[in-house]
Order: C-alpha cells, then structure tokens, then sequence
C-alpha cells in the first residue's frame, strides 16, 4: 500500500462520524460492518446505522431484524436502522422542544407529507439522525451503512438545501450546524466503495468529481472490493496445460485479472479487498474482511 494510502487508512477510525457509499451491490455493506468491528477491536464504541435499509447491514452482524432502537450486537458494537416515521417524530420533538410524553402523532402525520414534498426535508430528517448521535457523543465512533452513490449526494447537501430555503431561525441555524459537521475534515469523512468493473468504476468517477466540485464531505478512503489476485506464472502454466476444465480456469482467471487492472487504473485506489473465493454468508463476509483490515490498519 503506498504510503499516502496508508496514512489515510491509518487515519479513518479517527473520525467521529463515517459515512460508507458505493454502486448498490459493491458490497458496501460488507465493508462498513467489517470496519465497525475493526473500531470496537481496538476500544472503540460504535454505533452501526443503517441509513435507508436495514436488511444488508443486519445480515453481516447475523441478527435476524434491526429497529430504530439501537440493539447491541457484540461488545462494543450497537446496531440501528432508520426508521423516517420515528426519525421525524424524534425530530420534532428535538427541534420543537416538545415534552417525549407529549403526542405527537398528527403532527408528525402533517409533516411527513411535507418531507415527502419539500426538497431536502426527507433527506434531512435522515441524514440527521446519524449527525444527532454524533452530537450526543454516546458513542466514540458513528458509522454509516450509507445510501447508494445515485442517491449519496442529495442526503449530503441536504443540510444546505434546506439552510438556503429557509430564511432564518432556529431550523436553519441546525442545518447549517448539519453541513459543518459534514465538512469538518476532524468529525466526517466518506468511504466510497468501488468493484473493478465498468459501471462501478464510472459512477465512482463521477463521484470523485462530485466531491471535488461541491466537497459537503471529505473522502477518506476509496475502496476497491472484491479484486482477483494475479496467477503467478499461469501464462506459461496455461500454453502447457490440455483443454479441459483446468486450463479454462486458468484462461478465465487471467482473463478477469487483466480486465479489473485495467478498471483499477481508473481510479486512485487507496486499498485493495480481495474476492472472497468460498465465503458464503455474509457474517462470514464481515468476520474475513475485518481480519483483512487489521492487518492493513
């Protein structure tokens, strides 16, 4: 690993709060889990959320549902999912000041068409959460099982969003406190996670632009998932082999091989996770992946 790539790495956990993206189906799930149990290995309590479904990141702690309460998991480690009902109403309650006993219910009936309306109102009340727990400093690290990259930037820039259409008070004084806390290099930092392959590789570009231009979040790290190592000497190992089922596994290997270094050279990877030949569930996933960081970190 070079040694910029290394600093960065070594520098990840630091934050406070982390948000983990890529292309669905990159395995970003896989990578936030197994990052949460690196933290909690090294003293660290942790917060897992689930920003815009449970289901991935319930599997790789192997635990059958997760709700808007924070569940521990394993020592060191509690788990949550977002809920927006729950997200809302938590929010007003927040914003507004209303005593927890008091009902909300119609009021956070009234509101939830108008985040599904409004620009950023969804989005805030989402991506506030995450930045809430932060701010409650309950927890040493808060990591995020983020939304997709279609989705990733209209979450980020929500606090902006919101703090630009709103003239003054109380909502916009937090929303610019929301996007502060997003910006600050010491608190927040992303992780994009990327496959070797054409389309991952061109929407984590136009990513990497995206930050660049806007920058709501600093990039922490840029994964690459599920890289196949080099055959050594399967060139020549192949020209003597007959055809058969061995000599097309070794054809398809280096051919593979080839075509992901040539997508990697696309991007400015800063760690390489290997395919995980065999592994079959995603617990196991997560249990191989963390094993693979704390030898890097």
């Amino acid at each position: 690993m070079p040694i910029r790539a290394a600093l960065r790495s070594l520098l990840m956990l630091d934050r406070k709060l982390l948000f983990v993206s890529g292309k669905g189906g990159v395995g970003k799930s896989a990578v936030t889990a197994s990052l949460a149990i690196v933290a909690a290995r090294r003293g660290l309590r942790v917060l897992v959320i689930g920003m815009t479904e449970a289901m991935g990141i319930s599997g790789h702690f192997s635990v059958e549902s997760v709700g808007y309460a924070a569940r521990r998991t394993r020592p060191g480690i509690e788990l949550l999912a977002i809920e927006r009902d729950a997200a809302l109403d938590e929010y007003i309650r927040l914003q507004l000041r209303v005593p927890r006993p008091a009902p909300t219910k119609y009021l956070t009936r009234a509101l939830g068409v108008l985040a599904e309306t409004a620009p950023g109102v969804r989005e805030i009340i989402t991506i506030g959460k995450p930045i809430y727990e932060t701010w409650r400093g309950n927890h040493d690290l808060v990591i995020v099982d983020a939304a997709p990259l279609g989705q990733l930037f209209s979450y980020l820039n929500a606090p902006r969003t919101i703090a630009d259409l709103v003239p003054a008070g109380g909502i916009q004084h937090q929303a610019l406190q929301m996007a502060e806390t997003l910006r600050d290099p010491a608190c927040s930092g992303l992780v994009l996670v990327t496959t070797p392959e054409e389309l991952p590789t061109l929407e984590t570009s136009e990513a990497l632009s995206h930050l660049a231009a806007t920058g709501p979040i600093d990039l922490v790290q840029l994964v690459a998932n599920r890289v196949l190592a080099p055959l050594e000497g399967i060139d020549m190992e192949m020209i003597s082999l007959p055809d058969g089922p061995h000599r097309a596994a070794a054809v398809l290997h280096a051919s593979l091989h080839a075509e992901q270094q040539r997508w990697l050279a696309e991007l400015p990877t800063d760690t390489s996770l290997p395919y995980l030949f065999g592994i079959r569930t995603a617990g196991e996933v997560t249990e191989h992946l963390a094993h693979i960081w704390d030898a890097m970190l």
